[in-house]
Protein backbone atom coordinates (compact mmCIF):
# COMPACT_ATOMS: atom_id res chain seq x y z
CA UNK A 1 0.00 0.00 0.00
CA UNK A 2 1.06 3.56 -0.82
CA UNK A 3 1.71 6.20 1.64
CA UNK A 4 -0.98 8.48 1.82
CA UNK A 5 -0.10 12.35 0.89
CA UNK A 6 -0.56 14.30 3.64
CA UNK A 7 -0.11 18.47 2.88
CA UNK A 8 1.57 20.63 5.43
CA UNK A 9 1.10 24.04 5.58
CA UNK A 10 4.04 24.57 8.03
CA UNK A 11 6.47 23.03 9.77
CA UNK A 12 6.02 20.67 12.38
CA UNK A 13 8.49 19.08 15.30
CA UNK A 14 11.21 16.63 13.51
CA UNK A 15 10.59 13.86 15.45
CA UNK A 16 6.30 14.30 14.82
CA UNK A 17 7.93 14.41 11.11
CA UNK A 18 9.83 11.24 11.05
CA UNK A 19 7.03 9.39 12.50
CA UNK A 20 4.46 11.24 10.13
CA UNK A 21 6.86 9.59 6.86
CA UNK A 22 6.41 6.34 8.30
CA UNK A 23 3.12 5.90 7.25
CA UNK A 24 2.53 9.00 5.02
CA UNK A 25 4.03 10.94 2.29
CA UNK A 26 4.65 14.78 3.35
CA UNK A 27 4.01 17.41 0.64
CA UNK A 28 4.77 20.51 1.92
CA UNK A 29 3.07 24.25 0.65
CA UNK A 30 3.15 27.29 2.53
CA UNK A 31 0.87 29.26 1.07
CA UNK A 32 -2.56 28.60 -0.44
CA UNK A 33 -1.79 29.10 -3.93
CA UNK A 34 0.86 26.48 -3.11
CA UNK A 35 -1.27 24.23 -1.78
CA UNK A 36 -4.11 24.85 -4.31
CA UNK A 37 -1.42 23.60 -6.94
CA UNK A 38 -0.45 20.51 -4.96
CA UNK A 39 -4.01 19.37 -4.16
CA UNK A 40 -4.46 19.87 -8.12
CA UNK A 41 -2.61 17.18 -9.00
CA UNK A 42 -2.38 14.89 -5.71
CA UNK A 43 -4.78 12.76 -4.21
CA UNK A 44 -4.51 14.64 -0.26
CA UNK A 45 -6.20 12.67 2.53
CA UNK A 46 -4.98 15.14 5.41
CA UNK A 47 -4.25 18.48 5.35
CA UNK A 48 -1.98 19.45 8.56
CA UNK A 49 -1.75 23.44 9.77
CA UNK A 50 -0.08 25.13 12.86
CA UNK A 51 -2.10 28.53 12.92
CA UNK A 52 -0.85 30.16 10.11
CA UNK A 53 -1.46 28.43 7.32
CA UNK A 54 -5.21 28.66 6.11
CA UNK A 55 -7.48 25.69 5.72
CA UNK A 56 -10.05 27.33 3.33
CA UNK A 57 -13.46 25.82 1.56
CA UNK A 58 -11.18 26.20 -1.86
CA UNK A 59 -8.87 23.95 -0.54
CA UNK A 60 -11.05 21.96 1.08
CA UNK A 61 -13.23 21.39 -2.36
CA UNK A 62 -9.99 21.09 -4.29
CA UNK A 63 -8.70 17.96 -1.89
CA UNK A 64 -11.73 15.37 -2.81
CA UNK A 65 -10.24 12.37 -1.10
CA UNK A 66 -9.67 14.26 2.08
CA UNK A 67 -10.15 12.38 4.96
CA UNK A 68 -9.01 14.84 7.90
CA UNK A 69 -7.85 18.25 8.87
CA UNK A 70 -5.35 18.55 11.92
CA UNK A 71 -4.34 21.53 13.58
CA UNK A 72 -1.05 21.55 15.78
CA UNK A 73 -2.38 23.50 18.74
CA UNK A 74 -5.74 24.38 19.47
CA UNK A 75 -7.09 27.30 17.88
CA UNK A 76 -9.31 26.95 14.91
CA UNK A 77 -9.77 30.23 13.41
CA UNK A 78 -7.31 29.30 10.27
CA UNK A 79 -9.42 26.36 9.44
CA UNK A 80 -13.12 26.31 7.47
CA UNK A 81 -14.23 24.20 10.01
CA UNK A 82 -18.02 24.97 8.29
CA UNK A 83 -16.73 23.89 4.65
CA UNK A 84 -15.01 20.69 6.80
CA UNK A 85 -18.61 19.55 8.46
CA UNK A 86 -20.54 20.44 5.39
CA UNK A 87 -18.30 17.59 3.66
CA UNK A 88 -18.31 15.21 6.58
CA UNK A 89 -14.74 15.59 7.25
CA UNK A 90 -13.37 15.65 11.07
CA UNK A 91 -11.53 18.40 12.03
CA UNK A 92 -8.50 17.43 15.09
CA UNK A 93 -6.73 19.83 17.24
CA UNK A 94 -4.74 18.74 20.57
CA UNK A 95 -6.73 20.65 23.31
CA UNK A 96 -4.35 20.81 26.95
CA UNK A 97 -0.91 21.08 24.59
CA UNK A 98 -0.59 24.57 24.86
CA UNK A 99 -2.32 24.71 28.47
CA UNK A 100 1.16 25.70 30.68
CA UNK A 101 3.19 27.56 27.95
CA UNK A 102 0.84 29.77 27.32
CA UNK A 103 -0.11 30.33 30.95
CA UNK A 104 3.74 31.24 31.89
CA UNK A 105 3.48 33.65 28.83
CA UNK A 106 0.61 34.82 30.29
CA UNK A 107 2.65 35.72 33.97
CA UNK A 108 5.89 36.75 32.20
CA UNK A 109 3.79 39.46 30.03
CA UNK A 110 1.70 40.65 33.50
CA UNK A 111 4.63 40.79 35.03
CA UNK A 112 7.02 42.72 32.30
CA UNK A 113 4.50 45.06 31.67
CA UNK A 114 3.73 45.41 36.01
CA UNK A 115 7.86 46.00 36.57
CA UNK A 116 8.71 47.89 33.15
CA UNK A 117 10.79 45.18 32.27
CA UNK A 118 11.29 45.95 28.77
CA UNK A 119 11.84 49.69 29.27
CA UNK A 120 14.48 49.08 31.99
CA UNK A 121 16.48 46.50 30.43
CA UNK A 122 16.55 48.80 27.03
CA UNK A 123 17.61 52.26 29.08
CA UNK A 124 20.61 50.14 30.87
CA UNK A 125 21.34 48.96 27.32
CA UNK A 126 21.75 52.29 26.51
CA UNK A 127 23.66 53.53 29.38
CA UNK A 128 21.04 55.10 31.24
CA UNK A 129 21.35 53.33 34.63
CA UNK A 130 20.37 56.55 36.60
CA UNK A 131 16.18 55.34 34.80
CA UNK A 132 15.92 53.67 38.58
CA UNK A 133 15.79 57.76 40.22
CA UNK A 134 12.83 57.51 38.71
CA UNK A 135 10.96 54.23 38.28
CA UNK A 136 8.09 52.74 40.17
CA UNK A 137 6.78 49.08 39.58
CA UNK A 138 3.62 47.58 40.58
CA UNK A 139 3.65 44.32 43.04
CA UNK A 140 0.94 41.92 41.89
CA UNK A 141 0.16 40.13 45.06
CA UNK A 142 -3.00 41.79 46.49
CA UNK A 143 -4.25 42.53 43.30
CA UNK A 144 -7.11 41.30 41.57
CA UNK A 145 -6.75 39.42 38.21
CA UNK A 146 -9.77 39.23 35.99
CA UNK A 147 -9.75 36.31 33.58
CA UNK A 148 -11.95 36.19 30.73
CA UNK A 149 -12.56 33.03 29.66
CA UNK A 150 -12.14 30.29 32.32
CA UNK A 151 -10.91 26.87 30.13
CA UNK A 152 -8.09 24.78 30.67
CA UNK A 153 -5.47 28.08 30.45
CA UNK A 154 -7.83 30.33 31.94
CA UNK A 155 -7.96 28.06 35.24
CA UNK A 156 -4.08 27.55 34.90
CA UNK A 157 -3.35 31.69 35.23
CA UNK A 158 -5.91 31.70 37.79
CA UNK A 159 -3.46 29.22 40.17
CA UNK A 160 -0.54 30.64 39.12
CA UNK A 161 -1.84 34.32 39.81
CA UNK A 162 -3.16 32.82 43.00
CA UNK A 163 0.85 31.94 44.27
CA UNK A 164 1.57 34.80 43.49
CA UNK A 165 -0.90 36.33 46.33
CA UNK A 166 -3.77 37.65 43.33
CA UNK A 167 -7.17 37.83 43.97
CA UNK A 168 -8.17 36.37 40.88
CA UNK A 169 -12.40 36.36 39.13
CA UNK A 170 -13.47 35.40 36.31
CA UNK A 171 -16.20 35.68 33.34
CA UNK A 172 -17.15 33.02 30.99
CA UNK A 173 -20.16 32.90 28.59
CA UNK A 174 -21.08 29.76 30.69
CA UNK A 175 -20.11 29.66 34.42
CA UNK A 176 -17.76 27.16 35.60
CA UNK A 177 -17.36 24.43 38.68
CA UNK A 178 -14.30 26.23 39.83
CA UNK A 179 -13.04 27.75 43.28
CA UNK A 180 -12.49 31.49 41.88
CA UNK A 181 -15.39 33.50 41.83
CA UNK A 182 -17.45 34.52 38.86
CA UNK A 183 -18.69 37.95 37.83
CA UNK A 184 -20.64 39.58 35.14
CA UNK A 185 -18.38 40.65 32.40
CA UNK A 186 -18.86 44.53 33.30
CA UNK A 187 -18.63 43.96 37.10
CA UNK A 188 -15.20 42.35 36.61
CA UNK A 189 -13.75 44.97 34.05
CA UNK A 190 -14.75 47.54 36.78
CA UNK A 191 -13.25 45.28 39.75
CA UNK A 192 -10.09 44.32 38.13
CA UNK A 193 -6.36 45.74 38.37
CA UNK A 194 -5.35 43.35 35.30
CA UNK A 195 -7.44 41.74 33.19
CA UNK A 196 -5.97 38.75 30.97
CA UNK A 197 -7.76 37.52 27.81
CA UNK A 198 -8.24 33.74 27.58
CA UNK A 199 -11.29 33.17 25.40
CA UNK A 200 -11.82 32.12 20.95
CA UNK A 201 -11.94 34.30 18.29
CA UNK A 202 -15.05 34.33 17.41
CA UNK A 203 -18.18 36.65 15.42
CA UNK A 204 -19.58 36.96 18.69
CA UNK A 205 -15.95 37.49 20.63
CA UNK A 206 -14.64 40.13 18.04
CA UNK A 207 -14.01 43.75 19.31
CA UNK A 208 -14.88 42.25 23.43
CA UNK A 209 -12.68 45.15 24.13
CA UNK A 210 -13.77 48.14 22.60
CA UNK A 211 -14.55 51.93 23.94
CA UNK A 212 -17.07 51.17 26.10
CA UNK A 213 -15.63 48.14 27.72
CA UNK A 214 -12.41 49.94 27.84
CA UNK A 215 -14.59 52.76 29.69
CA UNK A 216 -15.58 50.47 32.17
CA UNK A 217 -12.58 49.31 33.52
CA UNK A 218 -10.91 50.15 36.57
CA UNK A 219 -8.73 53.68 35.58
CA UNK A 220 -4.89 52.27 35.02
CA UNK A 221 -5.80 48.93 34.30
CA UNK A 222 -3.80 46.48 32.65
CA UNK A 223 -4.39 43.81 29.90
CA UNK A 224 -2.63 40.78 28.88
CA UNK A 225 -3.57 39.34 25.48
CA UNK A 226 -2.53 35.68 24.82
CA UNK A 227 -5.67 34.74 23.16
CA UNK A 228 -6.02 36.14 19.60
CA UNK A 229 -5.66 39.86 18.60
CA UNK A 230 -9.28 40.23 17.12
CA UNK A 231 -10.32 39.98 20.49
CA UNK A 232 -9.45 44.00 21.25
CA UNK A 233 -10.56 46.64 18.82
CA UNK A 234 -7.42 48.46 17.99
CA UNK A 235 -8.32 52.27 17.47
CA UNK A 236 -10.49 52.23 21.02
CA UNK A 237 -7.03 50.63 22.54
CA UNK A 238 -5.01 53.50 21.69
CA UNK A 239 -7.73 56.19 22.73
CA UNK A 240 -7.79 54.56 26.20
CA UNK A 241 -4.03 54.06 26.22
CA UNK A 242 -3.79 57.30 25.42
CA UNK A 243 -6.22 59.22 27.95
CA UNK A 244 -4.67 57.32 30.44
CA UNK A 245 -7.94 55.26 30.95
CA UNK A 246 -6.29 51.54 30.44
CA UNK A 247 -2.43 51.39 32.19
CA UNK A 248 -0.68 48.89 29.44
CA UNK A 249 -1.39 46.47 27.07
CA UNK A 250 0.85 43.68 26.84
CA UNK A 251 0.13 40.80 24.03
CA UNK A 252 1.49 38.26 22.23
CA UNK A 253 -1.14 38.30 19.68
CA UNK A 254 -2.47 40.49 16.98
CA UNK A 255 -4.98 41.43 14.35
CA UNK A 256 -3.71 40.78 11.39
CA UNK A 257 -0.24 38.77 12.02
CA UNK A 258 2.27 40.08 11.19
CA UNK A 259 1.06 43.98 12.27
CA UNK A 260 2.17 46.30 9.61
CA UNK A 261 4.68 47.89 10.57
CA UNK A 262 3.86 51.37 10.26
CA UNK A 263 1.49 50.34 13.26
CA UNK A 264 1.40 53.21 15.96
CA UNK A 265 0.37 50.94 18.41
CA UNK A 266 3.50 48.72 18.07
CA UNK A 267 5.76 51.92 19.06
CA UNK A 268 3.21 53.21 21.65
CA UNK A 269 4.73 53.95 25.09
CA UNK A 270 2.34 51.50 27.41
CA UNK A 271 2.51 48.36 24.96
CA UNK A 272 4.49 45.12 25.01
CA UNK A 273 4.02 43.11 21.99
CA UNK A 274 6.02 39.50 20.90
CA UNK A 275 5.04 37.66 18.02
CA UNK A 276 2.92 34.99 18.75
CA UNK A 277 5.53 32.39 20.88
CA UNK A 278 3.62 32.10 23.84
CA UNK A 279 3.23 28.16 23.01
CA UNK A 280 6.65 27.48 21.26
CA UNK A 281 8.09 25.86 23.66
CA UNK A 282 10.38 23.08 22.54
CA UNK A 283 7.97 20.66 24.75
CA UNK A 284 4.86 21.89 23.86
CA UNK A 285 5.54 22.04 20.40
CA UNK A 286 7.01 18.71 19.84
CA UNK A 287 3.97 16.88 22.40
CA UNK A 288 1.38 18.60 19.97
CA UNK A 289 3.06 17.75 17.31
CA UNK A 290 3.23 14.16 18.04
CA UNK A 291 -0.08 14.41 19.42
CA UNK A 292 -1.45 15.60 16.08
CA UNK A 293 0.15 13.05 13.78
CA UNK A 294 -0.93 10.06 15.66
CA UNK A 295 -3.96 11.35 15.55
CA UNK A 296 -4.12 11.92 12.01
CA UNK A 297 -2.93 8.17 11.85
CA UNK A 298 -5.30 6.60 13.62
CA UNK A 299 -8.50 8.37 11.90
CA UNK A 300 -6.30 7.70 8.16
CA UNK A 301 -6.62 3.95 9.39
CA UNK A 302 -9.84 3.79 10.94
CA UNK A 303 -8.92 3.70 13.97
CA UNK A 304 -10.11 5.68 17.35
CA UNK A 305 -7.73 9.17 17.61
CA UNK A 306 -7.61 10.28 21.40
CA UNK A 307 -10.74 11.47 23.34
CA UNK A 308 -11.61 15.11 22.71
CA UNK A 309 -9.35 15.84 19.67
CA UNK A 310 -12.19 16.13 17.72
CA UNK A 311 -14.00 19.60 17.17
CA UNK A 312 -16.78 18.77 15.07
CA UNK A 313 -17.39 14.74 16.37
CA UNK A 314 -20.55 14.43 14.10
CA UNK A 315 -18.24 14.14 11.36
CA UNK A 316 -16.44 11.52 12.20
CA UNK A 317 -19.91 9.18 12.78
CA UNK A 318 -21.15 10.08 9.52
Amino acid sequence: MEPLPILLLEPIHPEARARLETFAQPVEARDEAAALQRAATTPIAAIVTRGRGPVTAALIEACPRLRVIARVGVGLDNIDVGAASARGIPVVNAPGSTTQAVAEQTMLLMLALARRLVDLATAVRDGRWAVRAGYTGLELGGRTLGIVGMGDIGQRVAALATAFGMEVCYWSRTPRDVAVPYRPFEALLAESDVVSLHVALTPETRHLLAAPQFGAMKPGALLVNTARGGLVDPAALRQALDQGLLGGYATDVWDPEPPSPADPLLRHERVLVVPHVAALTEATFRRMSQRTVENVRAILHDEAPEPGCIFNAAALAS
